[in-house]
């Protein structure tokens, strides 16, 4: 299967993480929204440069969001790790529910919405180690 890297060198591990987890899911984010585009202009038959123009900053927006997010999550995750000292599923578990927290916190300050958002980013972060060590 072919693979596409890019690694850009910020000068420390951590930084070099987050941006390339920023780069990496937010492409995923963007061209998720490029196909969603893509069907709604052909179901309708058309495409204007309004559609251009609206799916353009859509990408950007939802690329911008999902690579954030991994940015903080993988960011977390490696410095969960440099910390305890190990290398294994409890670091994604702390950073997802400490990535979970910290983006709760910075859109609203009800805390039973903090601590759901915490519980539901440690949960899936620790149910994707596991899901990729099964694969």
């Amino acid at each position: 299967m072919p693979t596409v890297d890019v690694f850009i060198d910020m000068g420390h591990p951590l930084l070099n993480r987050t941006v390339d987890g920023f780069l990496k899911i937010g492409a995923v984010g963007a061209a998720r929204v490029a196909a969603e585009e893509s069907y709604h202009c052909i179901r309708k038959g058309s495409v204007s440069s309004d559609n251009f123009e609206h799916a353009l900053k859509k990408m950007c927006r939802e690329g911008a969001t999902w690579g954030t997010v991994a940015g903080v999550y993988v960011g977390m995750e490696y410095g969960i790790e440099r910390v305890r000292g190990r290398k294994d599923w409890k670091n994604a578990m702390i950073g997802g529910a400490l990535t979970g927290a910290l983006l709760s916190a910075a859109k609203n300050n009800n805390r039973d919405k903090i601590v759901a958002d915490a519980l539901t980013g440690g949960a899936i972060a620790t149910a994707s180690v596991f899901v990729n060590r099964l694969i």
